[in-house]
């Protein structure tokens, strides 16, 4: 599947070689180095972040040798690549993540601790885009009603827009939380409805799709993209991963087949997509259009284009980050990143004018034991609620305690609670204690605890850095390493914050920046003062981590 003529391609090659190579050093406790004098006081005009959802650090090593060299080899040797990038919190979801890079800040400063929690006034489930005051321009279905109207900290783009109103945000995503999520408040967020995965955005951005968007989806450009059938890109025989559920037509290579995959995930339009390479491949072309329909980076006004690859998620979810649908997406998602960095460069120009971040919004766990191949443990958490709400009954008298669990936490039911006059703290106590009974916990903490004591260093740090007051639930649960919360339709998932879950790639390409390998840790929330700093407008203003770059 090529995006772009073999007539662009040779254009953009030509332009890429005109623009002098790069010399790779290694600064392991220094800045990120500024190649010359020149480039220190030039501004970039366009910021390209791409969130690669799931990608473990490791990633870009252990699928190397079938790596492209204009892929992800580009931005790894040719950037400032972070070996030691961690995410500092416990609760690794996609929209905690995607916050947290766009913010600066942590969980507990951004606000984002998940899709959904529950009201404690009320007790109500409150789910984080939905807005019933706004719409999904120009479709009346397929399409929720979304909105950043719950987002509580301004994101890298929401300050460049502050800064200059002549500066653009665009993000796009599969996903609406990822793309509302990423974005902010201002620019536009472009994410796919459900019924032609065309593209469509919330009233809240705007009250009508630009012309070229109507008329990207009235070519239905993105079914053109759709697997028939999924192949391996290169001969299987030189695949790391050996299991396989719906990859087609391999031969010499012994394979462990995945019986118990739900295959109905991809079977309509939008799970072709999403659940297939085809995702990434016609989400990439539709960020090379913006960039070419929205001028970006064509002027001194800088621009941010946020582009969220929701599809490696949900392959890691669904087939496994071992299996053979994972690693060859990844294979294919290089080439489109080869033809996607092709493009944008010959389109705004010189070197220096852009700068590429690659990063992940988490990683994922094992789905299986890598000692025996047994299962990964699940952790039930239904099975936990009715335990739970048992154990309160027996002491307070039968009732229904608990709102549901989310976030890694159990929300309780303040209002019964009160009507029982019973202490929030004392039942928050009692519960955190009895559920380390349960198998999988290795720590539990009630909220009470949280909120009144400070925790300097590992996993209570973690925990206290995903807690938000006003949305986190009433006790924490910490799982042991490699257990996940159950889901039918999962092999895999983030949450966890152990180091699958939380060392994630970081590469800061281009924008005169020199090819260098850092090895000392980084954490993520320094991410934002870094863009921020590089096109020279003010750091978000929740955000909590220093910068990695210096210009003078």
């Amino acid at each position: 599947m090529k995006i772009f003529s073999t007539y662009l391609v040779a254009i953009c090659v030509a332009a890429l070689c005109s623009m002098g190579s790069v010399w790779a050093t290694s600064h392991a406790d220094a800045d990120v180095q500024i190649a010359d004098s020149d480039n220190k006081s030039h501004r970039p005009r366009l910021v390209i972040n791409i969130v690669v959802s799931s990608m473990r650090a490791n990633d870009l090593d252990r699928y190397a040798a079938n790596f492209s060299d204009g892929g992800f080899e580009r931005l790894r040797n040719g950037g400032a690549h972070f070996t030691n990038a961690h995410l500092g919190y416990l609760n690794t979801s996609t929209p905690a993540g995607l916050a947290t890079i766009t913010t600066g800040a942590q969980p507990s400063e951004h606000g984002v601790v998940g899709t959904h929690w529950w009201n404690f006034v009320d007790g109500t489930r409150v789910e984080l885009i939905n807005d019933n005051k706004s719409y999904s321009v120009d479709f009346s279905t397929g399409s929720g009603n979304y909105s950043p109207h719950r987002l509580v900290a301004p994101t890298l783009g929401d300050m460049l827009i502050a800064d200059d109103s002549r500066n653009k945000q665009i993000t796009i995503a599969i996903d609406p939380v990822s793309a509302i999520t990423m974005n902010g408040k201002s620019g536009v967020a472009y994410w796919a409805e459900t019924n032609q995965t065309h593209w469509t955005t919330s009233s809240a951005y705007t009250n009508k799709l630009p012309k070229w968007v109507k008329e990207y989806n009235q070519s239905d450009t993105n079914s053109y993209y759709t697997l028939s059938r999924w192949t391996t890109l290169y001969n299987a025989t030189s695949y790391r991963n050996d299991e396989v559920a719906v990859v087609e037509g391999i031969s010499g290579k012994s394979t462990r087949l995945l019986s118990d995959i739900n295959l109905n995930l991809a079977k309509d339009i939008y799970g072709k997509m999403r659940y297939t390479p085809a995702g990434n491949t016609m989400l990439l072309k539709f960020a090379a259009s913006a960039i070419a329909q929205e001028k970006l980076g064509q002027d001194d006004a800088p621009d941010i284009l946020n582009i969220c690859l929701d599809t490696p998620r949900y392959v890691a979810e669904t087939y496994g980050p071992e299996s053979m649908e994972y690693e060859d997406m990844l294979y294919r998602l290089d080439k489109d990143l080869e033809e996607f960095l092709l493009y944008a460069y010959a389109q705004v120009g010189d070197a220096s004018d852009i700068v590429v971040v690659l990063c992940s919004d988490h990683g994922t766990s094992p789905s299986y034991n890598p000692v025996g191949g047994d299962e990964r443990e699940r952790f039930n958490t239904r099975q936990m609620e009715v335990i739970v709400n048992a154990f309160l009954g027996a002491k307070h008298g039968s009732d229904n305690y608990i709102l549901g669990f989310a976030n890694n936490a159990i929300y309780l039911n303040h209002t019964l609670i009160r009507d029982k006059d019973l202490s929030i703290d004392a039942i928050r106590d009692e519960v955190a204690v009895f559920v380390l009974q349960l198998r999988g916990v290795a720590t539990a903490r009630s909220t009470t605890a949280l909120r009144n004591t400070s925790f300097e260093e590992g996993r209570g740090r973690m925990m206290q850095r995903s807690f938000y007051a006003t949305r986190s639930g009433d006790i924490v649960l910490d799982p042991l390493p490699g257990w996940i919360i159950e889901n039918g339709d999962y092999r895999s998932t983030s949450l966890s914050g152990y180091n699958y879950d939380s060392h994630i790639p970081l590469i800061i390409y281009g924008g005169g920046i020199e090819a260098q390998t850092i090895e000392r840790e980084t954490d993520i929330t320094q991410l934002a003062a870094t863009i921020s700093h590089l096109i020279g407008i003010g750091t978000p203003w929740a955000a909590s981590g220093h910068r990695i770059v210096e210009i003078e």
